[in-house]
């Protein structure tokens, strides 16, 4: 439980980070780019979640494609501290969007996430906190668990 509150306190100090003109730009949004060789201007919501687990020393995920976040090998169904949440758009009929999972209380799941904004978009402005239902998460992955011939 420890690593997993470590995580957690890693994404809440990112809490704030904006970017610089609102094009998936700034210095904060390109280190979180660099974490996964990403260009600047590049959608950043993954690259955010790989430049946390850096971190805290782990050595994976890192991934700036949302959709390699959630491989069958770390689905879970439990919403840890920690765990990540996908979130399912249907215009590009995948998980578009992702977020840390920090709480879960009753039916609600708070979640740092990286480029959202205060609507809940997957393409946003910085670091915010967001308290989402859990019937909108599609998936939940675990990159905490070591699981043995997994990822």
């Amino acid at each position: 439980m420890v690593l997993r509150n470590t995580v957690v306190q890693l994404a809440r100090q990112e809490l704030g980070v904006r970017e610089k003109t609102g094009n998936n730009d700034g210095a904060r949004v390109a280190t979180y780019l660099a974490t996964v060789q990403l260009k600047p201007g590049q959608p950043w919501c993954a690259a955010f979640i790989s430049f946390i687990f850096k971190q805290a020393n782990l050595t994976k995920p890192r991934t700036g494609w949302s959709p390699d976040l959630f491989p069958a090998s770390r689905l879970t169904k439990l919403c840890s501290p920690a765990n990540l949440a996908g979130i399912y758009f249907s215009e590009y009929k995948r998980i578009a969007h992702v977020g840390l999972i920090k709480a879960k209380k009753g039916d609600w799941l708070t979640l740092v996430e990286g480029n959202t904004n205060v609507a809940g978009s997957r393409d946003g402005d910085g670091v915010y906190m967001k308290v989402r239902h859990i019937k909108t998460i599609n998936k939940i992955a675990d990159w905490i668990t070591e699981r043995r011939g997994g990822p």
